[in-house]
């Protein structure tokens, strides 16, 4: 079983930054690694995946503004916002998944707001 945290969510002004972490309770070599999101009254969607092998995969929405990284010595998943707007305001959750494991984070909230 692995637990995850999220991290570094906050309010913050339309064309600023934040930088997500999730912290793993153990490994997380040859998970492969996501971020996701949720907005009120809207399902939850993909940001950002990272495989084993960083490769990266990003929605629509974030690509050119978002960056996904892990560092697995440090069992340690990012993702660095840039460029922020009002509609990027949701609950960011991590995920990691391999064969039948699927684990999810409690979700850490960001608010974009002047």
């Amino acid at each position: 079983q692995v637990q995850l945290v999220e991290s570094g969510g906050g309010l913050v002004q339309p064309g600023g930054s934040l930088r997500l972490s999730c912290a793993a309770s153990g490994s997380i070599f040859n998970f492969i690694m996501g971020w996701y999101r949720q907005a009120p009254g809207k399902e939850r969607e993909l940001v950002a995946q990272i495989d084993n092998i960083d490769k990266t995969n990003y929605g629509d929405a974030v690509k050119g503004r978002f960056t996904i990284s892990r560092d697995n010595a440090k069992n340690t998943m990012y993702l660095q916002m840039n460029s922020l707007k009002p509609e990027d305001t949701a609950v960011y959750y991590c995920r990691s998944w391999r064969c039948a494991e699927n684990y999810w984070g409690q979700g850490t909230q960001v608010t974009v707001s002047s």
